[in-house]
């Protein structure tokens, strides 16, 4: 089989479907049950019998449908991703303070420390994102001279581009901090790189050497330190980002809330080996690799993270307990100072499944094929919950008080049922 045979979401699962039992049996680690449920809700999703459905009917002529199968909520599946991309997006946008300009940060670690990182993820992850808030702080302070809070929205990435194990932190920070003794907002117009790679390096070293107590843990460190004398690498976009900071939350999805690798990426799955492609960060050109199967699963599994971790935080003046609080004292101060930046952050609505479906398709899923009218919910059932709406039901039940009748569609018996008071007339044919 090839992706010129089947879709590439079904590739995909095709893949996991062939060689998931094998990869957990020479994977102990991923044979368990919590691996086996992300995996089986991943298969089966897109499937409305096996994930439960919604169903859309027209209230008018009865003819037109329109079932929704249910969100699989799997972080393996591809399939969802996206709408937890949208959802990304619209939730961070609203958490940008106005006036305040923002920077895209990255903090990476070495590859010497990434198999710690690999091995010991359900105990440095958590530090890890504190680390950054920490350090980043200690730098705005030393840079301004004073004792400055800035604001983090730390979220935490474990792969590369090639979906290799790459653990680093992506912030969106902001330019300056809080002064909470002079109740002043200060601006930085720039972070002095050098400053910040040494003091990332001091930071992360720190709090690993006082999460994982182990003597490899002590000479990891200290190499560290004679192997990087200039720090641990990472990376500030200059200025405001994007240059229309208003689209920030857009432009940085792409970043950290994006799956590991996208189904358009696989080129090709011949039921032993995967090949797919790449943008390289050292070569900035598209690459391609075929690995085996096996070994494109575990690229894929080992980014999934610890049941309940939160991939993005909420830190300083971004703390979402306080954030209604703090904005009003930003804004306050920011009143009071002329030039700094102007302009309002757009906050950016969730995509619904009707917008997403429009966008891809060109076609109102709600709009009925047969009259053009709008179609509404007719029955939801799930798995485990059983049959949660059904319109006919109620209707035989007596919500409905019968009115007037009114022909049924040419060519099918039936009888229209009103609602009683201002409800949605619905035509059923067939229904005696």
């Amino acid at each position: 089989m090839t992706t010129a045979t089947l879709p590439a979401w079904s590739v995909f699962k095709q893949i996991f479907a062939d060689h998931w039992d094998a990869f957990t049996h020479a994977h102990p680690r991923y044979d368990r049950r919590y691996y086996d449920g992300l995996v089986d809700k991943m298969l089966r999703c897109g499937d409305p019998e096996q994930t439960g459905y919604i169903e859309y009917r027209c209230a008018q002529c009865g003819a037109g449908t329109h079932r929704v199968a249910m969100s699989c909520k799997s972080s393996l599946c591809l399939r969802c991703a996206k709408v937890y991309v949208d959802n990304w997006v619209s939730q961070v946008s609203r958490m940008l303070h106005e006036g305040v300009i923002y920077r895209h940060i990255v903090l990476t670690v070495p590859e010497i420390l990434r198999q710690t990182f690999y091995q010991q993820a359900h105990a440095v992850l958590s530090p890890f994102m504190r680390c950054g808030v920490r350090c980043l702080d200690d730098v705005y302070s030393r840079v301004s001279g004073r004792d400055l809070t800035g604001g983090y929205i730390m979220v935490v990435q474990t792969h590369g581009r090639n979906g290799q194990y790459n653990p680093h932190l992506h912030c969106i920070a902001t330019s300056g901090g809080w002064d909470r003794q002079a109740q002043q907002w200060v601006h930085l117009e720039y972070v002095p790189y050098p400053m910040l790679r040494k003091k990332w390096q001091w930071h992360l070293l720190r709090r690993l050497r006082q999460t994982v107590k182990t003597p490899d843990i002590h000479r990891l460190v200290d190499t560290c330190y004679t192997r990087y004398r200039e720090g641990f690498v990472t990376n500030v976009q200059r200025g405001d980002v994007p240059a229309r900071y208003q689209s920030l939350a857009t432009y940085l999805a792409k970043y950290v809330a994006s799956p590991p690798i996208s189904v358009r990426r696989i080129e090709r799955y011949d039921g032993q080996h995967v090949t797919y492609h790449y943008r390289s960060h050292k070569t900035e050109r598209v690459e391609r690799e075929t690995v085996a199967a096996q070994t494109f699963i575990g690229r894929m599994v080992q980014h999934v993270l610890p049941k309940g971790f939160q991939r993005v935080r909420y830190y300083g003046v971004q703390a979402t307990k306080t954030f209604a609080k703090v904005k009003l004292l930003i804004q306050a101060a920011l009143a009071k100072v002329k030039g700094i930046v102007q302009g309002a952050v757009q906050i950016i609505a969730p995509l619904s499944y009707r917008e997403r479906y429009h966008r891809s398709t060109g076609r109102d899923p709600w709009r009925c094929p047969h009259c053009q009218q709008e179609m509404s919910v007719w029955r939801v059932w799930h798995p485990t919950y059983g049959l949660i709406q059904d319109e006919l039901k109620s209707i035989a039940r007596g919500k409905y008080a019968s009115q007037t009748p009114r022909a049924a569609p040419t060519g099918s018996p039936g009888r229209t049922v009103r609602p009683a008071a201002g409800g949605i007339p619905v035509s059923l044919p067939g229904l005696q």
